[in-house]
């Protein structure tokens, strides 16, 4: 039951051959036995969710159920919901309490599907391998010794560990699609606007977008019916007409053209990694698909872009958490600067603190020009190399991230090699468009393990259905989506 999609879920709900409640409980029992180990979690509260799932019961009885109704799912620690502690993985929000919901959390309930908790994930979503989280690192459930990505590597070492049915993450520069490449499921990053940001914690406003970590591309679509749509609370929503995300999953692929870039295969890219990708590939060519080469030039340029713009807006945004209305504050200070000097001290972590600076340096009298102004100049460039390559293809294909999953430890003194897990995704922020991951095989480390490999597929402005079409007619071919690691194994390895 726990490795059954969405749709067969609320079949199994509909036909009355579960309750919500006991499916409920199912994945509560496997958070209790698993949860102290892989650290996917950090805030439950049965009581609550276990009312949800009673809530959803009435509701599918009645004949109200939408095809979310009563499906537990795992919410990342960075949407607000209103009664339940949201720290965003930091000590400065460490015993925060939502007064609100988020839009997103809102969609969820509305639809009736079940909050199972809040997932762990990187402090204030900056990182790459849920190693900055003040509650501790997250184990990847397909070997416990390596990363699971970040930032929202909580909710993707629980949709790999089937601790949930499917989860919410937000991705700012790849933090959806780098843990889904590096647990091995499917994740969507959207079109920026598409989903609503009201009520999700600000890291970079001008590239956070929420999206659905799930194991299919199905899965995804059905999330997407959920949590798009326009919110006038979020000056940056896009009112569009509502869309169905799964109207075209079915189509062939015939005729369709994958843009690779030479970019993505350079230097850099991990051999093994590279191997399953050219697999997929050749798996699109059997269903039709034509492969067009193509150049995005300033792909190079998307992670010192990044590294100037995202510092430059959390520094504006973290500048809230001063110790006086909410969160941490110190408990002995002289006056008010010593209390906002001490209790930022004391409540960020240490890469927050970094952001913090450069973010602070860049955008200083005498240096914004060079550096914040340049990097937006560059900006408008990578999207451009975007805009000519959807000239000649549908969509763009080529790995998730650069290699498989790293040991725990092996990035965190290194911040520019962390930095680079994110080479391949960072420039569909920056550009706006919508991006995904989804499981294309495995790859076997120095030592021996089978770990998973994601296939990024990136789509033109709101082209999120074909591009769910194109995962799905791909995992109509291949079982890739359907592995799980296996953990009755003590070491938790596949």
């Amino acid at each position: 039951m726990i490795n059954s999609s969405l749709k067969t879920l609320a079949q199994m709900l509909a036909n009355k051959e579960i309750s919500s409640v006991e499916l409920t409980q199912t994945y509560l029992n496997r958070i209790d036995a698993l949860n102290p180990t892989i650290n996917a979690y950090i805030a439950l509260d049965q009581d609550k969710t276990l009312a949800q799932a009673k809530a959803a019961d009435v509701r599918i009885a009645a004949g109200n159920a939408t095809p979310l109704t009563g499906i537990p799912i795992a919410q990342k620690d960075i949407f607000c919901a209103q009664g339940w502690k949201t720290t965003c993985g930091s000590k400065m929000l460490e015993n925060f309490i939502a007064p609100y919901d988020a839009h997103v959390i809102t969609q969820f309930d509305n639809a009736g599907a079940v909050n199972l908790g809040k997932t762990n994930m990187d402090e204030f979503a900056m990182g790459s391998s849920n190693e900055t989280s003040y509650f501790g690192g997250v184990k990847n459930p397909w070997d416990f010794s390596r990363v699971p990505g970040g930032s929202s590597g909580g909710s993707a070492a629980a949709v790999a560990a089937r601790l949930c049915a499917a989860a919410t993450g937000t991705d700012t520069g790849g933090s959806i699609r780098q843990p889904a490449s590096l647990c091995g499921f499917t994740g969507l990053k959207p079109t920026y606007g598409v989903v609503s940001r009201y009520g999700m914690i600000a890291f970079a406003s001008s590239l956070d977008q929420a999206g659905p970590m799930a194991k299919s591309a199905e899965d995804c679509a059905l999330m997407m019916n959920v949590m798009a749509g326009f919110d006038e609370r979020d000056s940056t929503s896009l009112n569009r007409d509502k869309e169905d995300y799964t109207r075209d999953l079915n189509k062939p692929l015939q005729g369709l053209k994958i843009g690779l870039p030479k970019e993505f295969f350079a230097e850099g890219l991990d051999t093994g990694v590279g191997k399953v990708i050219e697999d997929a590939i050749a798996e699109y060519k059997k269903l039709g698909a034509e492969i067009v080469d193509i150049s995005l030039p300033n792909t190079g340029l998307s992670i010192p872009v990044y590294y100037v713009l995202a510092p430059a807006e959390a520094s504006s945004n973290l500048s809230r958490y001063d110790g006086v209305r909410y969160g941490h504050r110190t408990a002995e200070y002289t006056d008010l600067m010593d209390m906002y000097c001490k209790s930022r001290a004391e409540g960020f972590g240490a890469e927050v603190k970094r952001r913090i600076l450069i973010g602070t340096y860049v955008l200083s009298a005498g240096y914004y020009d060079a550096y914040y102004l340049k990097a937006q100049q560059i900006r408008r460039l990578i999207a451009q190399d975007f805009e000519e390559a959807f000239k000649k293809c549908d969509v763009i294909m080529g790995p998730a991230a650069p290699s498989t999953a790293f040991k725990a430890g092996e990035k965190v003194d290194d911040p520019v090699a962390m930095y680079l897990q994110d080479i391949y995704t960072i420039s569909t922020n920056l550009a706006g468009l919508p991006g995904m991951s989804v499981p294309a095989g495995f790859s076997t480390s120095a030592d021996g393990k089978a770990l998973p490999v994601g296939l990024q597929i990136i789509g033109n402005y709101f082209d999120e259905a074909r591009m769910l079409n194109v995962a799905h007619q791909y995992q109509q071919v291949t079982d890739w989506h359907a592995q799980a690691p296996n953990l009755d194994k003590p070491e938790g390895t596949a």
